[in-house]
């Protein structure tokens, strides 16, 4: 089952994955919520929309903006709604 691991954690786990540019997304119900920290960061990116980001808060560490997600993706981006993917650092086993 594909997971996403920081600090050593279990951040996500699900087999209901989607890759998309080389990114796996999870859905957003599969990630631990007690981990995660609202962030003020937002991207753009030009055929997905407008991203979010959380931080993740774990063994008294935290990796500010390491999860991204779109919370209203355009149409061409409709398989990542709902969903979240991992950078800086969080691995994430297929």
């Amino acid at each position: 089952m594909p997971k996403a691991i920081w600090n050593d954690e279990i951040i996500a786990e699900s087999d209901d994955t989607v890759v998309v540019e080389g990114n796996t997304y999870f859905p957003r119900s599969s990630v631990r919520e007690e981990l995660l920290r609202p962030s003020d960061t937002h991207s753009i990116c030009p055929w997905k929309g407008k991203a979010s980001y959380y931080s993740i808060e774990s063994g008294g560490q935290v990796n500010e903006d390491a999860i991204w997600y779109y919370p209203e993706p355009k149409p061409d981006a409709k398989a990542v709604r709902d969903r979240v993917a991992f950078w800086k650092g969080v691995k994430v086993e297929v």
